[in-house]
């Protein structure tokens, strides 16, 4: 409501009018006169009023069909009826169709003013209600986004954590430094191409960085050993599925990632391990990590060998579609060139991050 409080006065008889007119401008209102519905409704379409007087008998139709113009156009403006004695009933209808009061001729001065300052009351409160309701909407707004920025923030020191994990696992195994963060550059880079959402990308690159954490449970005697493992050596270094994904299901953040860890050694024809599962039996992150591992195992130093070119890697995986890997996952990753590999590889050489991969766009 402005400074100035401007009030529609509508009434065909013109000593009226001119009574209700001069009233209000003695109380430093603002009256508009208007003469009939027509000229009401046009007075509307061109200025904002703070309240409306209505006459219900009006010469070219009613104030209950001003008063639903004014609920639908302008429904934070009250509207007051004035009516005859004989017309009570219709005003009463009128209130139950939304105005906000109504007066009956003749009527005193102090009625007709308690009964403006009540609707101008009443408009206030409407749009005080409506200010408060605004900027409830902007602090919930704003504590959402805050919230969701808080979260995504913790999301990303759990990312950065996870990483610097993968980096101490690096180190227990000599022969692999560097391989947790190539591997899961790969598999996000995988992963996105075979169209997976963001939320799926992140699950598998989580368990990716943590695929081999189960190591840590691996005695240094057989995980360092620099000569062929027996055996029994075998089979303790197969248990580090199991015991990964022991260690990474207890966390509530990290469960689904959990499936990867414990099935990341799993081959698509069933003769992996742990479980010895096939197929679409294997989670879906574990057949795509799967084949990543591989990439980088090929494409890497090893003690025993030099890295190999990522086009015998593509060979390889190739060659062990069907058995070893997901045929499917291998269609997408033999559409995709090998400099996007070798420059991927080479971005991480001297960023030191994937972290960067997971922010990126997914979908």
């Amino acid at each position: 409501m402005g400074s100035v409080v401007r009030i529609l006065v509508v009434d065909d008889e013109p000593h009226i009018r001119t009574m209700l007119g001069t009233t209000l401008s003695r109380q430093g209102y603002e009256p508009v006169l208007a003469s009939s519905r027509t000229e009401a409704t046009e007075l509307l379409d061109r200025q904002d009023f703070d309240l409306v007087l209505s006459d219900i008998v009006l010469r070219d139709g009613t104030g209950i069909s001003l008063l639903d113009r004014v609920r639908i156009h302008h429904p934070e403006v009250p509207v007051v009826m004035v009516t005859a004695i004989q017309d009570v009933s219709v005003a009463i209808t009128a209130m139950r169709k939304g105005a906000h009061d109504y007066l009956i001729k003749p009527f005193e001065r102090d009625a007709l003013l308690t009964t403006v300052r009540s609707a101008l009351d009443y408009r206030r409160t409407l749009l005080d209600n409506a200010v408060y309701k605004q900027n409830l909407e902007d602090v919930v707004k704003a504590r959402t986004e805050l919230l969701h920025s808080a979260m995504q923030d913790l999301e990303r020191s759990y990312d950065i954590t996870l990483e610097a994990l993968g980096d101490a696992l690096d180190l227990k195994d000599s022969e692999t430094e560097g391989h947790s963060k190539r591997v899961t550059a790969y598999t996000i880079a995988l992963a996105r191409f075979m169209g997976l959402s963001s939320e799926q990308v992140k699950i598998i690159a989580r368990g990716a960085f943590l695929h081999d954490i189960g190591k840590m449970a691996i005695p240094d005697v057989i995980l360092r050993k620099p000569a062929k493992l027996t055996a029994a050596e075998q089979q303790i270094m197969r248990e580090h599925c199991e015991r990964g994904y022991n260690i990474v299901r207890k966390i509530p953040f990290l469960a689904e990632a959990a499936d990867i860890v414990f099935s990341h050694q799993e081959f698509y024809n069933g003769t992996g391990y742990p479980r010895g599962i096939r197929g679409e039996e294997i989670p879906l992150g574990a057949r795509i990590f799967a084949l990543a591992d591989t990439l980088d195992a090929i494409t890497s130093d090893r003690p025993y060998r030099e890295a190999r070119t990522f086009d015998i890697a593509r060979q390889e995986i190739l060659r062990c579609s069907g058995t070893q890997f997901d045929p499917t996952v291998v269609e997408v990753f033999i559409k995709i060139p090998n400099e996007l590999w070798i420059e991927l590889r080479s971005e991480l050489n001297r960023t030191n991050s994937t972290i960067s991969a997971l922010d990126g766009p997914a979908d």
